[in-house]
């Protein structure tokens, strides 16, 4: 669908010299480049860990979308400059009703897109088509807008108003590509978990059968992978069998919460604290056993 697009908007982009319509092919031409980006991504983020890579190959996804993130803004800069130039040069679109009928049809197949993706994200629950869906979504403004641009110019005789949607289409860019990098970002710096979800583990650690209160909780997402590791309190005249039954336990519940996470929890005897770190974990009443 997205190469269709392509070759349309391109020849619409070249027979009405429109910046709008010019913005409308760029982010075409960006998802199908996105989106051969993300399947090699995806596959390398999902391949097993291995000897020379013992945490997996997440963080190949975050990669994958800072290399989109330098697309997207080369794009914006273009368009943007583009832009300006007609501004000052005052020359305005031509053919009009090709270029809205190009962004009608443009409309139509994104909406028959997103309708399949839908059914797909009801089948599967699939994170990453769901977060497609979602930026297809906007397409459908980014085609409205093109539209907008050039009825206003043909009909309205607003002349610039074209080059001054490609500025705002060149902005929106720029702010989409800002996002995905603080994404990538977080992920490639290890940052934590949501509060919310942070919270979540904590409590049902705390829960577990055995465990007196944890802590130095320390959580990181790399690709579609979660890893959570912490120091649990038991007590101290607690056997190693008892001990290794107790965290056997306790992973399977975790992983059932939050499944595909890699949980690693070390025992401490209960009121010690080995090293530094965040302590905030422990709830303040432990749970009857």
């Amino acid at each position: 669908m997205a190469l269709f697009l392509l070759g349309l908007k391109a020849y619409a982009a070249w027979a009405t010299g429109s910046v709008a319509m010019l913005g409308s092919l760029a982010d075409t031409g960006l998802d199908v480049l996105a989106s051969l980006m993300t399947l090699y991504g995806v596959r390398l983020a999902a391949m097993p860990a291995d000897a020379d890579h013992r945490f997996g190959h997440g963080k190949a996804e975050a990669l994958v979308a800072l290399a989109q993130v330098a697309l997207i803004a080369v794009s914006a800069t273009g368009i943007l400059w583009q832009a300006i130039d007609r501004l000052r040069a005052g020359s305005v679109a031509q053919d009009a009703e090709l270029g809205m009928g190009v962004s009608l049809v443009a409309i139509v197949a994104t909406l028959a897109l997103l309708a399949y993706q839908r059914s797909v994200i009801r089948r599967t629950g699939s994170v990453a088509i769901t977060t497609d869906n979602i930026h297809y979504q906007s397409d459908l403004l980014l085609n409205l807008s093109v539209i907008a641009a050039l009825a206003l110019e043909a009909w309205a005789g607003l002349e610039g108003a074209d080059p001054v949607l490609g500025i705002l289409i060149a902005l929106w860019l720029a702010y989409g590509a800002w996002r995905a990098s603080s994404h990538a970002i977080d992920q490639l710096m290890d940052r934590e978990w949501p509060e919310e979800k942070r919270q979540r583990f904590v409590t049902l650690a705390n829960a577990q059968p055995g465990f007196r209160g944890i802590h130095d909780l320390r959580t990181r997402t790399s690709g579609a992978h979660d890893f959570a590791q912490f120091h649990a309190w038991v007590d101290p005249t607690m056997t190693i069998a008892e001990a290794h039954e107790v965290v056997e336990a306790a992973e399977d519940a975790l992983h059932t919460a939050f499944p595909g996470a890699e949980v690693l929890i070390h025992l401490d005897p209960e009121g010690r604290i080995d090293r530094a770190g965040r302590h905030d974990e422990t709830l303040r009443e432990t749970p009857e056993r």
